[in-house]
């Protein structure tokens, strides 16, 4: 007999929602994380009366009912919409590309006469697109693309837009309303008490060992469960052996300042190549109301990720494609050992996807148990 009936190898929002409905059903589990923290990504600190996301911005939207409200059983959301901004050598414009946006970059004033500027413009490109400039061009044209798409997609994916392909931004959002609401979700907010909260309460009665590496030792951490649920990297646990799947990595400057308010929003992307960084988060707004003196803000730089970096973003081209596909006929064939999450399918994943996928895996495990 073993000691567990399930080893969680991670303890980010995919695992603590495996965790929090098989300990629900009287199964014993344990969840082990390299890191020092529980939440993965998620993991949200208090630091002068401020929430920081930690790993960069979370905000949890979602169309279905369901899951907001698997959601909010473990924490109370604020009613947070998130609307960036964008910062093009000090010109402002509003996100997503809205009647606000093509107002500042031409002067118009009615859809009309912003759906003809775009349809002049995305003349140029006269066939199917090629890669994601085109792509750009053919859906809002060419200012647009110049100013707010090209300088700040070529900084977080290290490659010019002419080398990415076009499905990167198939789905890129164009309004002719004055609607700056930038994921027009039914269901959106931030934790009041932040997401480390909403993970605490997702685990517990869980066993949790944190600071551990399972791939260092995982004939010892296997020892002790029926089955592993593993949501690391799928490449780093068949140690590369067809080769390291690419992604990009972020790298975060925090900083806390004597002042009570920097930027004035949340989220400003910096949309020009005389930045460095993609985009400034003030973590203070991301509350409805936060009347602290001081405000802390992280600046993100994209790059390209090494071993010993947190992959954040898959790179999700062909190449990579047919790499990961080699990797998954191999976790197919696993037994006793489930990959899921963002690193285990190689995916990227939004918060309400991740506890879906979680759920949906959990309704597999209870029906395999039945059949036995």
């Amino acid at each position: 007999m073993k000691q567990y009936d399930y080893l969680i190898v991670g303890c980010g929002l995919f695992g603590a929602v495996f965790a929090n409905e098989m300990r629900s059903i009287g199964k014993k589990v344990l969840i082990i994380d390299k890191r020092n923290h529980i939440g993965g990504n998620v993991y949200t600190e208090d630091v002068d009366g401020i929430k920081v996301h930690k790993y960069g911005a979370h905000i949890f939207h979602t169309n279905n009912k369901s899951t907001w409200e698997y959601v909010n059983q473990f924490g109370e959301m604020n009613r947070f919409t998130n609307s960036p901004i964008a910062n093009y050598k000090g010109e402002l414009y509003s996100l997503p590309f809205n009647m606000y946006t093509f107002n500042k970059m031409w002067g118009v004033n009615t859809p009309q006469e912003a759906m003809a500027k775009i349809e002049e413009q995305r003349k140029e490109i006269t066939s199917e697109p090629r890669n994601l400039e085109e792509q750009a061009i053919s859906l809002v044209g060419r200012d647009v693309y110049e100013k707010l798409i090209k300088e700040y997609t070529e900084k977080q994916w290290g490659r010019e837009c002419k080398d990415l392909p076009s499905f990167i931004i198939k789905r890129l959002p164009v309004r002719f309303t004055f609607d700056n609401n930038y994921f027009n979700a039914k269901y959106q907010g931030i934790p009041v008490n932040g997401y480390t909260a909403i993970i605490e309460n997702m685990i517990k009665g869980v066993d949790v060992k944190l600071g551990v590496d399972y791939l260092e030792d995982r004939e010892h951490w296997n020892g002790l469960a029926n089955k592993v649920i593993y949501t690391g990297a799928i490449d780093a646990y068949y140690d590369y052996c067809f080769g390291e799947l690419q992604y990009r990595s972020v790298r975060f400057e925090t900083e806390t300042l004597d002042v009570p308010n920097y930027q004035g929003n949340a989220v400003v992307n910096y949309t020009s190549k005389d930045e460095p960084y993609t985009r400034i988060i003030e973590h203070k707004w991301f509350d409805i109301v936060n009347d602290s003196p001081k405000t802390i803000i992280s600046k993100e730089y994209s790059q390209e990720w090494k071993k010993g970096d947190e992959p954040y973003y898959p790179v999700n081209d062909d190449v990579n494609g047919a790499l990961y596909a080699r990797y998954k006929e191999l976790a197919d064939k696993e037994t006793n050992i489930v990959f899921g999450g963002r690193l285990g399918e190689y995916k990227y994943y939004d918060m309400d996807k991740v506890i879906e996928s979680s759920l949906e895996l959990v309704r597999k495990e209870i029906k395999l148990a039945c059949k036995k």
